[in-house]
């Protein structure tokens, strides 16, 4: 993705607590109030000679500091809040709307930082702990991080509609995962990958999701939430996890397929596997 613009140290920080759970940025607000308040408020010792006053320099100094963070840091922490809580609704506002398409080329209008969302998103609704990496400072090949249990698994987006993904861009997430020691890593995108990429991927601990794959996921993952709301009459339904690990391809489109019951025709009631991209794709197992 494209590199991070320069940010302040207050841009920074409510760029951190952004990407944490809404609740999580008002309870940092209150610790914090309450922590530098302490330190402000701490009583000092009563300087009687300039030996008093160089032995408790520091804590004048923390003190004075203080004054002024127990007011600003939870000002940026409810600000973070905030934004969390914008970029929430965003994240399923991009979903419901990828979900409500009829096939993947709503995927192919969004900028970059839209599609990154909508990837954290997908992954959200599989059941992962989902963290942007960013800010400032170069991702290193990695633009979100996730965790499910205790394995770790990195993640690469690419919206690029023009050209296929190369081999490139796999090895080098390949190698970010060793150094960080991931279970497993993911390069989304919006188009499709080289038969280079796909070779190296074989095998490896790395699975390659193109635009048709992750359309597909999203309307899984939407009809299991949409199951498990309150008040849905219909069973619920677990969606196929995006992990590294053997699953149902579509025979035309090589997308993830679900399990499905024919509600029509000589074979009414009985269950077949059906292409999760449906209607764009009719495949069936």
């Amino acid at each position: 993705m494209a590199r991070r613009k320069r940010t302040s140290g207050a841009e920074d920080v409510m760029d951190l607590v952004a990407r944490m759970p809404w609740w999580a940025g008002i309870a940092l607000a209150g610790a914090s109030y309450l922590l530098f308040h302490w330190l402000a408020t701490r009583p000092q010792s009563v300087i009687t000679s300039s030996r008093v006053l160089a032995g408790n320099f520091q804590w004048i100094m923390v003190s004075s500091v203080s004054l002024v963070l127990q007011y600003v840091a939870p000002a940026l922490c409810l600000v973070g809040a905030f934004m969390s809580l914008v970029r929430r609704s965003k994240r399923e506002a991009l979903a419901a709307n990828v979900t409500g398409s009829s096939s993947a080329h709503s995927l192919d209008g969004m900028s970059w930082r839209e599609f990154e969302m909508l990837v954290g998103e997908a992954f959200r609704l599989q059941g992962y702990e989902v963290r942007e990496r960013g800010g400032a400072q170069p991702d290193g090949g990695v633009d979100l991080v996730l965790r499910k249990g205790n394995e770790t698994f990195l993640v690469q987006c690419k919206q690029w509609k023009a050209f296929k993904v190369g081999v490139d861009v796999v090895r080098e997430l390949y190698g970010v995962m060793a150094a960080e020691g991931a279970a497993g890593g993911f390069v989304v995108t919006s188009g499709r990958f080289t038969d280079d990429a796909v070779a190296f991927a074989s095998g490896r601990n790395v699975r390659l999701v193109d635009g048709s794959k992750l359309f597909g996921l999203l309307k899984q993952a939407g009809a299991a939430r949409a199951d498990r709301a309150p008040g849905s009459s219909q069973p619920a339904r677990s969606a196929t996890p995006v992990a590294p690990a053997a699953a149902v391809s579509c025979p035309k489109c090589s997308a993830p397929m679900v399990k499905r019951t024919a509600r029509k025709g000589t074979q009414a009631g009985a269950e077949f596997w059906g292409c999760s991209t449906f209607p764009a794709c009719r495949g069936t197992r």
